[in-house]
């Protein structure tokens, strides 16, 4: 993986819901699921940074479902706090925070699906070829989650 590819990893993983600390643990991850798939005799995924970002999802899926909720918020909300944040100010902190809620309450499918298309910018056919769904599962999955996080923005007076 280049710098970019790994940037963009740690971003998937960090959008996931990992902690800043685990984040270069989950970086190491992903490279070890590649050396071991080429060790396996496998090909070389297709697209290695779309192959990379969709690992990166699933691992930060099992971080997820591995903590609690209460946890992982408060982390969050310690890491907008730190001095080396720079948030734009207080409405871009509440927003940050806010659609950090929201992430954490999809279901993990659709948080997955969400972070891959918006952050790690892969098109609908790539989520699907890679996830191993149809496109219509991405579409639906994608719909149902931004019209929930879309609500949950307007429930909480953010936009």
């Amino acid at each position: 993986m280049d710098a970019d590819q790994e940037r963009r990893v740690r971003a998937v993983l960090a959008l996931g819901g990992v902690p800043q600390a685990d984040l270069p643990d989950g970086v190491q991850q992903v490279r070890l699921r590649l050396l071991e798939r080429a060790a396996g005799g496998e090909d070389a995924p297709r697209d290695v940074s779309a192959w990379a970002a969709v690992v990166a999802s699933r691992l930060a899926m099992d971080w997820h479902r591995a903590r609690s909720r209460q946890e992982r918020l408060a982390e969050r909300l310690a890491a907008q706090r730190r001095p080396d944040h720079h948030p734009s100010g207080e409405d871009s902190r509440v927003l940050s925070l806010t659609v950090a809620q929201g992430l954490d309450e999809l279901p993990d499918a659709q948080r997955q699906v969400l972070v891959l298309r918006f952050y790690a910018d892969l098109s609908v056919r790539s989520i699907a070829d890679e996830l191993g769904v149809p496109e219509g599962t991405v579409k639906s999955r994608l719909h149902t989650a931004v019209r929930a996080l879309r609500a949950r923005l307007h429930e909480d007076e953010v936009v």
